[in-house]
């Protein structure tokens, strides 16, 4: 069974409240469902979602938790809200190009330019 562990983070970001969530080794079909509850509730419990999705330690991801990748963001964006991921590692970043998520949810490269990322304000 292959392990992920994911922490949250209060920050801000151009002065407004936002969440960084880090993962930290691998999600796959043994962990992403029970996993994916805790990003829902941090999702639910914000009124505009302002997220940081901290990859800089995610070694594997299937196919199912892009899924739930994208569903968070469809999730997010009905709230008015905003997310980006940070830090991908080569092979993390390989797949999400090669499935296209890279051309709907901003990627950075560090933390600080996604935190930058997020307090930017979206066009209409």
């Amino acid at each position: 069974m292959a392990q992920v562990q994911i922490t949250f983070q209060e920050t801000t970001a151009s002065g407004l409240p936002a969440q960084v969530i880090g993962f930290t080794g691998q999600l796959d079909e043994t962990n992403v469902d029970e996993e994916a509850k805790k990003i829902y509730a941090a999702i639910d419990g914000m009124k505009e979602p302002r997220l940081v999705f901290d990859f800089s330690g995610l070694d594997y991801m299937n196919s199912k938790s892009i899924g739930y990748l994208t569903d968070w963001y469809s999730r997010v964006m009905s709230k008015n809200g905003k997310m980006v991921i940070a830090s991908p590692k080569p092979n993390i970043l390989d797949i999400l190009k090669v499935v296209g998520i890279t051309q709907i949810i901003s990627v950075c490269a560090s933390l600080e330019e996604a935190k930058g990322e997020l307090g930017k304000t979206a066009v209409k």
